[in-house]
């Protein structure tokens, strides 16, 4: 390891245990004031070479399933809805448009799908997640058809990518783009990319950050894991972005996430959040899939953690994924922001292929 990579390392990990009992102070009564937060480091050069630890199994908020646990999911698990979950996909909100004009000063997400959106921010124009396949291994086919066509989408600027598991790093999609695309990605996954000769990978540890044409991309913690292969699990780390833009204007995508202490620090070190865009889907089982994937009503109340304004739901209604009915997540998702009192014009609940523009 570079002696620039260990200190860093160390830094962030110090770092991560300083969040941890910051958020137990925060969430317990009596405890004293939460820890003073560090200044956000300073932006690392893009495209940067870097030097990572073999594995970010430490990072994991909680164990990977074991033996047990695969034996329970074995007996009982679902990774499909019943058939009368399955009904409603005729139903699902799919409503393509036009991507709207916006200026440098104008903040606009456009929703393809799954995880995937056209972030318009700064002047730049971003992907998170990009996936425009009709399958990725392992699952069904798309059951709503990807909302923006690829030919339809202005130059890419940048793309972030939040962990490598199919369903959020696709390569034929990502084949599609020009090898110059700045591309930013969680630590130990650039050499991916690399081999697919893209030349201006930039990954970036929690809390780090980065800077393009005035936008300041940083990288912050989530609740899940990654894989890819049988042999590269946890080889590569996992998180969400925050965007901002010079004028302060802040957007989160979360990319794959679970609930938990995170999200108040990620809310307290980067505050003012514009939009969150949050996940809601692929939760059933409960027991099983807990650590890494929010339910709509965590999804709501990680969204209040956060101090965002606003929340864009995300990752349902695309692929199917696990056991909840289709529509579940949605209609779960309207009645927890209702019942916590929010107002409804601040939860963007965007169908497939819609756009909303920060005003």
């Amino acid at each position: 390891m570079t002696q620039q990579s260990e200190s860093t390392t160390s830094a962030v990990s110090a770092d991560v245990d300083a969040g941890e009992s910051a958020s137990t102070s925060l969430l317990s009564p009596g405890r004293g004031s939460p820890a003073p937060l560090p200044p956000l480091a300073d932006p690392r050069p893009l495209a940067e070479r870097r030097i990572w630890p073999r594995s970010f199994v430490d990072r994991l908020t909680a164990p990977l399933p074991g033996l047990k646990a695969f034996a329970r999911f074995a007996r009982e698990g679902a990774v499909r809805p019943a058939p009368e979950g399955l009904k409603d996909i005729p139903l699902l909100p799919y409503e393509p448009a036009p991507l709207p004009r916006v200026g440098a000063r104008t903040v606009a997400v456009s929703w393809a799908g799954h995880a995937s959106w056209v972030v318009r921010i700064g002047g730049l124009t971003v992907l998170t997640d990009p996936v425009w396949s009709r399958r990725i291994l392992g699952t069904p086919a798309r059951i709503t058809p990807v909302g923006i066509a690829w030919s339809a989408l202005p130059r890419t600027d940048a793309v972030v990518i939040s962990h490598n598991h199919y369903d959020h790093l696709d390569a034929p999609t990502l084949r599609r783009l020009p090898r110059g695309t700045p591309v930013f990605v969680p630590a130990g996954l650039a050499p991916w990319f690399r081999r697919r000769r893209f030349a201006c990978v930039t990954e970036l540890d929690w809390w780090e950050g980065a800077e393009l044409g005035g936008v300041r991309f940083d990288f912050v913690p989530a609740h899940h894991w990654s894989k890819r292969t049988l042999t590269d699990t946890c080889r590569s780390l996992w998180g969400g972005w925050v965007l901002t833009a010079a004028d302060g204007q802040r957007v989160y995508f979360a990319g794959d996430t679970g609930y938990g202490h995170w999200f108040e620090r990620i809310g307290r070190r980067y505050p003012g959040i514009d939009l969150a865009l949050m996940p809601i889907g692929a939760y059933d089982p409960r027991w099983w899939l807990r650590d890494v994937h929010c339910d709509p009503e965590e999804a709501v109340r990680a969204t209040l953690d956060l101090g965002a304004r606003r929340m864009a739901p995300m990752h349902w209604g695309t692929f199917v994924l696990s056991a909840e009915p289709v529509l579940e997540p949605l209609t779960r998702a309207r009645v927890a922001w209702e019942k916590a009192g929010l107002a409804r014009e601040d939860l963007w609940d965007l169908p497939v292929g819609a756009s909303r523009v920060l005003e």
